[in-house]
């Protein structure tokens, strides 16, 4: 109960810029949390689409693979899914390829939305508490300029602490959420990374396909 108490009083002692940065943290800790938990789920299952696909892709069964797509909502799924449906009728990679980017171009701001915000509301945290800052030491001038000299140092003390909480609390909002912020950024850029590579891979299957034709070809007009 003591630590209740002390955080009760550190809040109401830090004056009234205390709520919007409360404000602050409360939505960045959302965003925070939806973002990590969609994120995590989507590298799951990005994952797990991928260890399935993918064998068949090596293995030049393109109708499987293009099944297995067929049936999954994942983000590697939807991308493979259109190179896929050009791979019957596309001979060109560069087609295929540019299909790929374009669906690429479609799913890179869903991955990344809402994130920036963070970026967003850790330096409206620090600036909340540098305003709180100021607002506190305009009240510890105003109190020494007009009240009695008895009620000098408590008002004095009062105006300080204000100021003082107020900074504390911006940058102690501020700082998880551009750790948070950092963490999200990294998650993203890994899926991107992953759908990039599988992009990679199933050009390089469809290139290896397209060789292993040819090679047979060749070798049955030679026989």
């Amino acid at each position: 109960m003591d630590i209740f108490y002390s955080i009760v009083k550190f809040f109401v002692q830090g004056g009234a810029f205390m709520y919007p940065i409360l404000l602050v943290a409360a939505v960045g800790t959302a965003i925070a949390v939806e973002r990590y938990i969609t994120l995590t789920r989507l590298g799951v299952k990005n994952r797990n689409a991928w260890a399935r696909i993918q064998p068949a892709l090596l293995k030049g069964e393109f109708d499987k693979a293009r099944e297995m797509t067929s049936k999954d909502d994942t983000a590697v799924s939807r991308l493979l899914s259109i190179g896929l449906a050009l791979q019957g009728t596309v001979r060109r990679r560069d087609d295929v390829e540019k299909a790929m980017e374009e669906s690429m171009m479609e799913t890179i701001p869903q991955l990344q939305k809402r994130t920036h915000y963070l970026a967003t509301f850790a330096n409206l945290a620090t600036l909340l508490g540098l305003l709180g800052t100021v607002s506190g030491l305009i009240h510890a001038f105003s109190a020494v300029a007009t009240v009695n000299p008895a009620e000098k140092a408590n008002l004095l003390s009062a105006s300080i602490s204000e100021a003082m909480n107020c900074t504390a609390f911006g940058l102690m909002t501020a700082v998880p959420i551009l750790f948070v912020h950092a963490l999200l950024q990294t998650k993203t850029t890994e899926l991107i990374d992953g759908l990039e590579t599988a992009s990679v891979k199933f050009l390089n299957a469809l290139a290896n396909r397209a060789a292993a034709k040819v090679s047979h070809l060749g070798l049955a007009k030679a026989g």
